[in-house]
C-alpha cells in the first residue's frame, strides 16, 4: 500500500490488505500462435478513471473484479462498461475460497442483467484467473455469433 492512499482508500473491510495495484498492471497471454490476449488492469478508485477510456479502445471485453465485502464500490465499473457497450463478466473475488455472497445475491444487489456472467474467482490464484479469462472470452464469443 502506498502512503498516497492513506486517508483516501477505505480499508476498513480489509484490514489484512498489504499490497495493491498502484496505477496499472499489464500482462500478455498467448492462447494460440495467432491469438494473443493483452491484459490491462487498473484500480477501481475514482482517481484512476481517466485511464479507462484509453484502455477500452480495441478491447474485446472486461472483467469487473468485485470484492464481496465492498459491493457498492463496483457500481461505477459496472455502469461504465454497460454505458460503453463493452461485454464484461463480473468476477466475485473470494479470498481463500471465502465468498460472503452468492451469485444471485450479488446480481440483485448490483442490478446486473441476467445475460452478464457472474463467476467466482480468487485473483491471487493463477488457475482461477485463467478460468475467469476463459469465461470472458466465451461470453464475448456468444455475443458475436
Amino acid at each position: 500500500m502506498t502512503e498516497a492512499s492513506a486517508g483516501v482508500d477505505d480499508l476498513s473491510h480489509i484490514p489484512s490488505k498489504r499490497t495493491t495495484t498502484v496505477a496499472m498492471d499489464f500482462g500478455r497471454v498467448s492462447l494460440d500462435r495467432d491469438l494473443i490476449l493483452y491484459l490491462f488492469g487498473t484500480p477501481g478508485q475514482h482517481r484512476f478513471w481517466f485511464m479507462w477510456d484509453d484502455l477500452v479502445k480495441g478491447a474485446i471485453g472486461a472483467i469487473v473484479l468485485v470484492d464481496t465485502r465492498r459491493l457498492a464500490d463496483s457500481f461505477p465499473a459496472i455502469d461504465y462498461f454497460e454505458e460503453a457497450g463493452l461485454p464484461f463478466v463480473v468476477a466475485l473475488n473470494g479470498f481463500g475460497g471465502s465468498h460472503i455472497h452468492g451469485e444471485e445475491e450479488v446480481r440483485e444487489a448490483l442490478t446486473i442483467s441476467p445475460h452478464i456472467p457472474i463467476v467466482r474467482t480468487d485473483a491471487r490464484s493463477r488457475d482461477a484467473v485463467k478460468s475467469t479469462l476463459i469465461a470472458l472470452v466465451e461470453h464475448v464469443l456468444t455475443l458475436r455469433v
